[in-house]
């Protein structure tokens, strides 16, 4: 069997905006960049903007200058997309709630959740404060009314109000009103993690 060769890409790998990200990441200007590398500002500022191509040596050198590997520049970034109609349901064991997982089953770091409380539906976080294994966790309201309680303190949460705390903590919420609720939690690190 004979190997197919490569195709070539037609488009140029653009690092531009890589080196700018990694440039700033240091805090470090264009200014500092050329006096470590002995290249000129406007040489610099035009490679940031893709608008010439750096020799390999140019290049090599410009990442020593800023401590990372020729190669991080071209490894393409890694995503996954949740359309959201097929977000996967999730039950936390709140009441009267659809509850929704916005970030992959898989990802370790963080996982963020959409709970609706559907009008009529007076939604809450059970009948005792909980915890959850987070070191950080946010809650934002996106609409309707909640009361928040904190082991002993107590927010009254509106549209656009957010709230961080360690999810360790015990907490519960509940709606306020019929009208129902859209709240998104972004918990980190995620206390729970599947590849299913």
């Amino acid at each position: 069997m004979r190997a197919l060769p490569v195709a070539p890409r037609n488009e140029r790998t653009a690092v531009g905006d890589r080196l700018r990200a990694i440039r700033r990441n240091r805090q470090m200007t264009i200014d500092q960049l050329a006096q470590a590398t002995g290249l000129s500002k406007g040489f610099i500022s035009r490679v940031e903007r893709d608008q010439t191509s750096p020799s390999v040596s140019t290049l090599v050198q410009l990442c020593d200058v800023l401590n990372v590997q020729v190669g991080d520049l071209f490894h393409e970034p890694e995503s996954q997309f949740v359309p959201a109609d097929r977000a996967p349901v999730i039950n936390l064991g709140g009441q009267g709630t659809e509850e929704h997982l916005l970030t992959p089953r898989a990802e370790r770091r963080l996982q963020v959740i959409r709970s609706t409380i559907r009008p009529g539906d007076h939604g809450n976080g059970g009948a005792e404060l909980y915890t959850i294994n987070s070191e950080v966790e946010t809650l934002h309201v996106i609409s309707g009314r909640i009361a928040f309680r904190l082991n002993h303190e107590l927010w009254e949460m509106a549209p656009g109000d957010s709230i961080t705390f360690s999810g360790r903590e015990p907490h519960n919420w509940e709606v306020l009103d019929d009208q129902g609720a859209e709240l998104l939690w972004v918990l980190t690190p995620a206390p729970w993690s599947g590849s299913s």
